[in-house]
This record gives structure tokens, C-alpha cells and sequence, in this order.
């Protein structure tokens, strides 16, 4: 009985020690589990910050070229100079020469060599004589590492287009950011054995190379870049005005020869203290903002008119200064009106009248179909941040006298981008094509990436196209565009003038001044659009402030490309009238008779024109009346 008692309780002591046993194992199992499963990558990435101390080697950032090779942003040598307070022995010695080249005070000095850190950052972008003096002085725990500064050789030429980088070298907008991933590069690092207090042990040391970023090249040809920003640098200074902006586009492609802005800023000298100002030199409004069309817009209400049969030459139109539409009167911009013309006069005329009546010909399912094929109230997908789809009314809210005024170019909002590029379908054949920045993509001079033009829509016939450019042609030869004439190469193109909106309402005395057109004209090429906001003075007519701009533009290009100019004839110069005092109705019929195109302001007597009483003036210019009482 004994005996059996005692092996029962041998037995179960043997149970528990197993179990005791069983369960140490298990714990040490799930130890073990967890230490190198589930933490184990973790531990070895902690235990090779103990063991080694790594540098950062930056890659060098692609650089970006026009498109006939001239270098709009590249990289100069510049360093990261780094410390690592552990592995500094003579620290006096160090934060003396410190001072000396990085123009810190030696207590500064001294406190960021004796920071409890394993690595801190004593400058960034230093340059090469700086990084060149501190490895002279063989510093230990010192390090210099290469880390390239973005330099822009042309500086404040295609800022809003370019873009910029932030002090890691990271693009932030414009090409800069939009193909970061290409320009970036993939960073690489120098590794070294150390103790656990940091210093070096003279142990292995291993290499992973940078690989440096890819070269982008754009579309944009740098002398017409040059040429946009003269004028618009010109215009500015002309007219005082908010901003001045002109985009040039190759009709043929869709491609950005151009894309310039004033005011702007200096890439090498970026306002980052600033935010404020530096999102409002930096922002790209002619891809981003929308704005109210005015005439301009009558390119396309004639295009589908054409399109659709609605009109034709032989087509005749009244103007008696307004048209009435749902119960409202509405003006045409010349209040004595325009009296009987056909489509060609209307069209050279800018007639409100004529284009209302072309919208209600239409109706509105014709033409907001036709509009939709041009692109409008929708993105043109254009490689680049913030682009804006444009405001086009819904088509079941709009009304008759909605549809009258679209007709015209009010009552609809678009971005310069999207009227440059469904003009350029216009007068092109009728291709309407994506927009596009990137040309090509190269790595060590092997092309990895080329752009084709993408074809979007077909919205008119090449008959309606040809058509349209010979009404075009008209508007500048002897119409309100006769500002933007070249000697010798003929230049087809609408201005517009649009009032400003501020808060739902118009704000008075703010207007929009533009001039869209194309050369040459028989066989477009290019066409540009300028744009004056909100010009100082009464002078503000898109025939008067943007058509001069943009014919300099053309005229350069010409030259530039080569263009054969044709002979042509001497314009005959006569004196401007002496209007003053005259009723504004009577001063127009004297200027017209003298064979010159008249803009007009107010009623009643005049009480001044532009040019002055005297001045000599082209036959076929356009010149500007101004009237006692306001419209």
C-alpha cells in the first residue's frame, strides 16, 4: 500500500516537472518565434545602426532641356556636411575650423559636436570650396557628401513651367514635381563598421552607388521662348497691367513651343520665406485658372455654324447696335450698331449681334455638342499639376439668353490652355490634340521614352477649317486684329475683350484683353494666344493692347524659322482726325471713311481717341474713340 502511494506520488512529480518542462519550452519557443519572425527584421535593422554608420550618397538629379538641347535646369556640385559627435577627437580643433568655413560662431560649433546624436547636420548645399577646406583640415568624425544644388541657367524663363525643387531636392510643382520620379533618381549609401559608442573601427566598408535621375526634354523651343517673354515683359511695362501671358503652340502637334508669364521669379533666388507670394509668382493661371473668353469665343460659335450649315457666305445679319432675348436687351459692343453685313463682315466686325444669332441657329444641342468636340468643360490632360476643366452651364439649365450670350463668348468660362488648343484644331484641319510638355525621356543619351502626339477628336471638316481660317485672315488685314499684322506673312485671328468678374458681379473698370491667332496663315503652324489683365487706363481693347504683342511674337518667329515673307506694299500713313467734341456716331463714319478700324467707348461727344489729333496713323489700324457718357 506504502509502495503504491509512493510511485503515485513519484508520478505525479515527474507530470508536473514535465509540465514545467513543456511549458518553458513552449515560452521559449514563442520567444524564439517572435524574436526572429516577427521582430527579427527590426532587431537586425537596430543592430546595424549599432554596428555600422552609414552616409547617404544623393543622386544626381536629370536635368531638363528645350527642345533643341539648350539647358533650362541642371545641377552644380554642392555637399551635406555631416558630423558624428562620437567619432570627433579633437573637438576644439574642429568647431575652430568649422566656424572658419561654414561662417558659424565657434559656440555653435561646439554645441553641435556635442550633441548626444549619432549623426547631426552641420550645413546643406555647401559648395565645393567649403566641402574642399574641411577635408583639407582632416577632420575626424567630419564628413562631406556630395549632394548636388539645383541650378537654372536661364532663371526667371518658364518659371511656371519648370518649376522647383525643396532643399532635399525633391520636386514640389511644374515639370519639377509633375515628373519627380524620373528626374529623382535612386539614392545610394556608404556603410562603415563602428562601435556601439559610434566611433569607426577601420573595419569593412561597403558601397551602394547612387543612380542618377533620367533627362527630360520639352517641347518648348527656347528662342520663342524668349520671344514670349519679351513681350509680355513689354506689355506689362506698356500697360500696367495684373499680369501679361502668352502661350505658343505648334497647331500641328499640340506640343508648348511657349509658355510665358509677368510678373515672375527667379528659380536660382525662390521667395520660400514667403508662401504666399511664392504660390502666387509660381502658380501657372494660364493651365490652372478660367476666365471669361469675350470674342475670342466667336471662333467656335462660327466653326459649328459652318459645321452645321447654319451659315454661309451668302448669309445676312442686322445689327442695329442690340438684339432682344428672352425679354432682355442685350448690346453689341458697338452701340450704333453695325447695319446689314454678311457672315465675313460679321466676323471681321466681332458683331454680338451676328454670333447671338449664329447660337440660336444653332440651338442648344448643336452647340454644346459642338463645343464639347472642341474640348471645353473638359480637362485637355496636359502633363502638369492643377489644370482646370473650365465652366460650361449645364445643357438643360440653359436658357435662350443663356444660349445668346455663348454665342458671344460671355456665360462661359475657359483656360487659356483649352482656347489655345481647340483654336489650334480649328485652323489645323480640324485635329483637335492632347497638349503636352515631355518631348523625350534619355538615360546615359539612350532615349527610353518619346512622345507621339495623341489626336483627341476631329470637330470640324478640313472645309470648315480652311474656311474659317480665310474669315480669320479677314479679321486681321482689315478688321479689329490689323494690329497683329506681320509685313509679309499673313496671320488669320480674333481679339477678345471681356469684362472681369469679382463676387458674382462685374467689376467695374477690369477687363481681360486678348488676341488668339495663327501663321501662316494658309498652312498654320503656330498660333499664340496673349493676354493682357486687367490693363490700366480706358484703352483696354484686346485690338489695341494684346494684337501688337502678339504680331511681335509672330514676326520673331518668321525670322526665326525662316519664313518667306511676301513684297508687299508700303502702308499708306494719313494724320489721325481731330475728333474731340464730336458726336461718337460721326466720329466713327469720319474714321471709317478714312479707311481705319474704330473701337468705341461711351456716347455723345467725344472727349478723346487714341492715337492723338495729328499723330500718324496706318490706313487699316485701329484706333479708339472714347465718348462723354458711359456705356
Amino acid at each position: 500500500m506504502r509502495q503504491t502511494n509512493s510511485l503515485t506520488k513519484t508520478l505525479k512529480r515527474l507530470f508536473a516537472i514535465f509540465i514545467a518542462i513543456t511549458f518553458l519550452f513552449c515560452a521559449l519557443f514563442v520567444r524564439l518565434f517572435v524574436l526572429q519572425i516577427l521582430t527579427g527584421g527590426e532587431l537586425t535593422r537596430k543592430a546595424a545602426d549599432q554596428w555600422y554608420r552609414d552616409l547617404p550618397l544623393v543622386a544626381e538629379r536629370g536635368n531638363i532641356y528645350a527642345g533643341g538641347g539648350e539647358l533650362l535646369a541642371g545641377s552644380e556640385k554642392a555637399y551635406d556636411i555631416y558630423a558624428r559627435p562620437n567619432a570627433v577627437t579633437e573637438k576644439s580643433r574642429a568647431a575652430a575650423v568649422l566656424s572658419d568655413t561654414l561662417g558659424i560662431s565657434i559656440t555653435a560649433a561646439e554645441e553641435k559636436l556635442s550633441e548626444k546624436r549619432s549623426e547631426v547636420t552641420l550645413a546643406r548645399k555647401a559648395s565645393a570650396e567649403t566641402a574642399a577646406d574641411i577635408d583639407e583640415a582632416g577632420l575626424s568624425g567630419i564628413y562631406c557628401v556630395a549632394s548636388p544644388k539645383r541650378t537654372y541657367p536661364y532663371g526667371s524663363m518658364l518659371s511656371k513651367v519648370i518649376g522647383f525643387t525643396n532643399i532635399d531636392g525633391k520636386g514640389q510643382n511644374g515639370i519639377e514635381g509633375y515628373y519627380d520620379k524620373y528626374l529623382s533618381g535612386t539614392d545610394g549609401y556608404l556603410y562603415a563598421d563602428a562601435d556601439i559608442a559610434g566611433r569607426e573601427t577601420g573595419g569593412s566598408i561597403s558601397y551602394v552607388p547612387a543612380v542618377a535621375g533620367c533627362d527630360l526634354t520639352l517641347t518648348v523651343d527656347a528662342d520663342i521662348q524668349s520671344f514670349a517673354e519679351s513681350a509680355v515683359m513689354a506689355a506689362h511695362a506698356e500697360w500696367q497691367a495684373k499680369s501679361c501671358s502668352a502661350i505658343v503652340m505648334d497647331v500641328n502637334t499640340g506640343g508648348i513651343a511657349a509658355l510665358a508669364s509677368y510678373p515672375s521669379y527667379d528659380l536660382n533666388d525662390i521667395p520660400r520665406n514667403d508662401i504666399e507670394l511664392l504660390n502666387l509668382l509660381s502658380k501657372n493661371m494660364l493651365i490652372t485658372d478660367v476666365y471669361e473668353p469675350g470674342s475670342t469665343f466667336k471662333i467656335f460659335t462660327t466653326a459649328a455654324a459652318l459645321e452645321c450649315g447654319v451659315a454661309n457666305d451668302s448669309s445676312r445679319y442686322y445689327c442695329g447696335g442690340s438684339m432682344t432675348v428672352d425679354g432682355q436687351r442685350i448690346r453689341c459692343w458697338r452701340s450704333a450698331g453695325h447695319g446689314s453685313q454678311d457672315l465675313a463682315d460679321g466676323v471681321k466686325n466681332s458683331c454680338n449681334c451676328v454670333f447671338m444669332s449664329l447660337a440660336l441657329s444653332l440651338g442648344t444641342e448643336r452647340f454644346y455638342d459642338a463645343i464639347e468636340k472642341f474640348g471645353f468643360g473638359s480637362k485637355t490632360n496636359i502633363d502638369f499639376f492643377g489644370e482646370s476643366a473650365g465652366i460650361v452651364m449645364k445643357e438643360e439649365n440653359v436658357k435662350t439668353v443663356d444660349l445668346a450670350r455663348i454665342g458671344f463668348g460671355q456665360a462661359i468660362a475657359v483656360t487659356p490652355l483649352q482656347l489655345i488648343t481647340a483654336v489650334s484644331a480649328a485652323v489645323n484641319g480640324g485635329t483637335l490634340y492632347e497638349p503636352y510638355f515631355l518631348s523625350k525621356v534619355s538615360s546615359d543619351g539612350n532615349v527610353i521614352y518619346e512622345h507621339t502626339p495623341k489626336v483627341v477628336g476631329n470637330p470640324i471638316t478640313p472645309e470648315t477649317s480652311s474656311r474659317l481660317r480665310e474669315l480669320l485672315v479677314g479679321v486681321v488685314e482689315s478688321g479689329g486684329g490689323s494690329k497683329a499684322q506681320v509685313s509679309g506673312i499673313k496671320i488669320g485671328g480674333k481679339t477678345g475683350t471681356a469684362q472681369k468678374y469679382e463676387n458674382g458681379a462685374i467689376a467695374a473698370g477690369k477687363y481681360v484683353s486678348s488676341f488668339v491667332g495663327f501663321a501662316p496663315a494658309d498652312d498654320p503652324e503656330y498660333a499664340v494666344l496673349f493676354i493682357v489683365d486687367e490693363p490700366s487706363g480706358y484703352t483696354y481693347y484686346g485690338s489695341l493692347t494684346a494684337a501688337p504683342y502678339a504680331g511681335r511674337i509672330f514676326s520673331r518667329i518668321a525670322d526665326a524659322e525662316g519664313w518667306q515673307r511676301d513684297s508687299v506694299e508700303e502702308a499708306e500713313m494719313i494724320q489721325m482726325p481731330d475728333t474731340i467734341g464730336m458726336d461718337v456716331s460721326d466720329a466713327v463714319k469720319l474714321l471709317e471713311s478714312r479707311g481705319l478700324v474704330v473701337e468705341t467707348e461711351g456716347s455723345g461727344d467725344v472727349k478723346s481717341s487714341v492715337p492723338i489729333a495729328g499723330d500718324l496713323v496706318a490706313v487699316g489700324d485701329v484706333v479708339f474713340v472714347r465718348g462723354k457718357e458711359d456705356p
